[in-house]
């Protein structure tokens, strides 16, 4: 910034949106005589380019731009679902659903059944309990690997497909707009009055 800036010769653009190529010393000239300041946006350019701005501002906007990419990031979650080897249908099915949201949401999912007792004897009916969820799931989301046993415990990893996470933003847009509308509408009807007598 201003006089710290080693190059010769800089790219300078200032607020009017003008360019030139211009020695660092009639930039910086320029900029003071406008009551900016000079800062370089791209120190590897050749030359490198310098900008004209008010410096406390653009700080404010540097940090403000670093924030929104922040806001926009997902953090991908491992979300695990415990089963037995002999899960009733309905617990499958109620599991499968949060599955489901869970990888919509964009966040992999760790099926895990667990072996008690003497049912590692069984470690074949996990397996294929952890094959048939993997296989209801295809439409969602993608199977890291086969079925591995670890101790007592059998698990598969399922990472989301893009086009899942996809139509599930697109959904909860419309269901958004479908809210929006009503709201600005005034809501829903009021009941018809009762017959007068």
């Amino acid at each position: 910034m201003n006089e710290s800036i080693r190059a010769r010769e800089v790219r300078a653009v200032f607020p009017d949106g003008t360019t030139e190529v211009m020695p660092t010393s009639a930039a910086l000239r320029k900029a003071q005589e406008l009551g900016l300041d000079l800062v370089l946006v791209a120190p590897t350019a050749v030359p490198p380019v310098a900008k004209a701005v008010d410096f406390g501002h653009y700080t404010y906007e540097q940090k403000k731009k670093q924030h929104e990419a922040k806001k926009k990031q997902h953090v991908v979650q491992v979300k695990e679902l415990k089963f037995r080897p002999n899960t009733d249908d309905h617990d499958y099915e109620f599991k499968m659903k949060h599955a489901i949201r869970f990888l919509q949401e964009g966040n992999r999912v760790k099926a895990v059944v667990q072996f008690r007792g003497r049912e590692i004897a069984h470690a074949d009916l996990g397996k294929k309990l952890l094959m048939r969820f993997s296989a209801d799931l295809t439409a969602y989301g993608t199977v890291e690997g086969q079925p591995r046993l670890e101790g007592r415990n059998a698990h598969i990893l399922i990472s989301p497909t893009k086009a899942a996470v996809k139509a599930a933003e697109k959904a909860a847009e419309k269901s958004a707009e479908k809210g929006g509308e009503k709201g600005a509408s005034g809501g829903a009807p009021h009941p018809p009055a009762p017959p007068a007598n």
